[in-house]
C-alpha cells in the first residue's frame, strides 16, 4: 500500500508550527515523506516507465559504465548528467527539476540562456540529439562537456 503524500504547503504549516524539529523529523520519516537518494528514484522511475536501465543510458547518451554508477548509487552525476538523465527518461521540466533537487543540483534558471534552451526542449520533448544541435547552433556548451 503507498504512503499518503501530504503537499510541500501542509509540510511548511507544520515545520513552522512545531515545538520540537526532532518530533518533525522524526514523523516525517516515519510517514516515508522523506525524499528518496537520487539512486532510488532513478531506478523507481525506470520500474514507472517499464524501460531499462541500459535504455535510458543508451538514450541519455551516457558511457556506460558511469550510468550504471548513477543507478546503484555509488556516484552522483554532475548537473549535465543529471539533464542527460532527464532527456533519457523523457521528462518535462517539472521532472528534470526534481532530479536536480535530488542529485543535490542547480536547478534550471530561464533568464540562464543555456538552460532557457534545455526547459525549452524538455517541455517539447525534444530528444538529447536535437538539444545538443539547439545549443550548439547558439554556440552554448554542450551537454556532458562540463569539467
Amino acid at each position: 500500500m503507498a504512503k499518503e503524500r501530504v503537499p510541500t504547503d501542509t509540510l511548511l504549516r507544520r515545520l513552522f508550527k512545531t515545538a520540537s524539529l526532532n518530533r518533525f523529523v522524526e514523523r516525517l520519516e516515519e510517514s516515508g515523506q522523506d525524499a528518496p537518494p537520487f539512486h532510488v528514484h532513478i531506478k523507481q522511475l525506470c520500474d514507472e516507465t517499464e524501460t531499462t536501465v541500459e535504455h535510458i543510458i543508451r538514450t541519455a547518451e551516457i558511457e556506460r559504465t558511469h550510468g550504471h554508477k548513477f543507478f546503484n548509487g555509488t556516484r552522483i552525476p554532475s548537473r549535465d548528467k543529471v539533464l542527460q538523465l532527464a532527456f533519457g527518461f523523457g521528462l518535462d521540466c517539472a521532472g528534470a527539476q526534481k532530479l536536480l533537487t535530488l542529485a543535490k543540483r542547480g536547478a534550471l534558471y530561464p533568464k540562464i540562456k543555456r538552460d532557457a534552451v534545455i526547459i525549452y526542449a524538455l517541455e517539447r520533448k525534444l530528444g538529447i540529439t536535437a538539444v545538443q544541435d539547439k545549443l550548439h547552433d547558439l554556440k552554448l556548451p554542450l551537454l556532458g562537456t562540463e569539467k
